[in-house]
């Protein structure tokens, strides 16, 4: 742990800077899921599991991780991080304001109309 502040650290030549300790990549150290792992997951997720279930899903997600892992090891530095495999592109409409309807036409089609608006049952017990 550094006890010198972000203004004190730039002031400071490169060389003289305090060795930071580089963290490895947190896949390629990542240990195999097993049960205990698993039960500990499901307990933070509050999501209760059988036995059976704890004991497939370790094997799923091990297997998950280590594909990631396979993976990370592949990709260098010099491969862009991606969303999708192909480029996406927005085929939106230019938004041009257009016609409207009239506020009394639409309401005279609601069930229900009050102030100018649409009456609709009270939900969460909020008050009026």
């Amino acid at each position: 742990m550094c006890a010198l502040s972000g203004d004190a650290l730039e002031r400071m030549s490169v060389d003289a800077r305090p060795e930071v300790p580089a963290v490895p990549h947190r896949l390629a150290t990542m240990s195999t899921i097993d049960s205990a792992e698993v039960v500990r997951l499901a307990g933070l997720a509050r999501i209760d599991l059988s036995e059976d279930e704890v004991t497939r899903l370790a094997g799923e997600l091990d297997v998950i991780v280590q594909a990631v892992a396979t993976v990370s090891e592949v990709a260098g530095a010099d491969v862009p991080a991606t969303s999708h495999p192909i480029p996406l592109t927005n085929v939106f409409r230019d938004d041009v304001p257009g016609e409207t309807l009239d506020t009394a036409a639409v309401l005279s089609q609601a069930p229900e109309a009050q102030d100018d608006k649409f009456a609709v049952p009270q939900i969460l017990g909020e008050e009026v």
